[in-house]
C-alpha cells in the first residue's frame, strides 16, 4: 500500500464513497454566483443537479430564454469551473 497526502486520500474517499455528485451539486448551489455572475444568481431561484442534468429555476421569463439559448455555453462554464464534466444538460423552469 502506497502513502498518500491528505489531499489524495480525501480525493480518494470522495471518490470510492459515491459522495462526490452530492458535494459537486451542494457546491453547485453554493458556488452559483461565483459560477454565473451576480446578475443571473439574483435572479434564480435554485439550481438542482441530478447525475449530469442541472435544472435551474426562475420566475423572471428574460432569464429563462437567455438560459435556453446559452445552455451551451453555461455547460462550459460549469464544466470549465469544475474543471471535469459535471453537467451535460440543462433544463430551465
Amino acid at each position: 500500500m502506497g502513502s498518500y497526502s491528505i489531499g489524495e486520500a480525501i480525493n480518494l474517499l470522495i471518490e470510492r464513497s459515491h459522495w462526490k455528485p452530492k458535494i459537486i451539486a451542494y457546491r453547485m448551489s453554493e458556488e452559483w454566483e461565483e459560477i454565473t455572475g451576480k446578475t443571473i444568481a439574483r435572479y434564480t431561484r435554485s439550481v438542482d443537479l441530478q447525475g449530469k442534468t442541472l435544472t435551474v429555476y426562475t420566475d423572471v421569463a428574460a432569464l429563462k430564454q437567455e438560459l435556453r439559448f446559452g445552455k451551451e455555453h453555461l455547460i462550459e462554464r460549469i464544466n470549465e469551473y469544475f474543471k471535469e464534466t459535471v453537467v451535460l444538460e440543462v433544463i430551465v423552469k
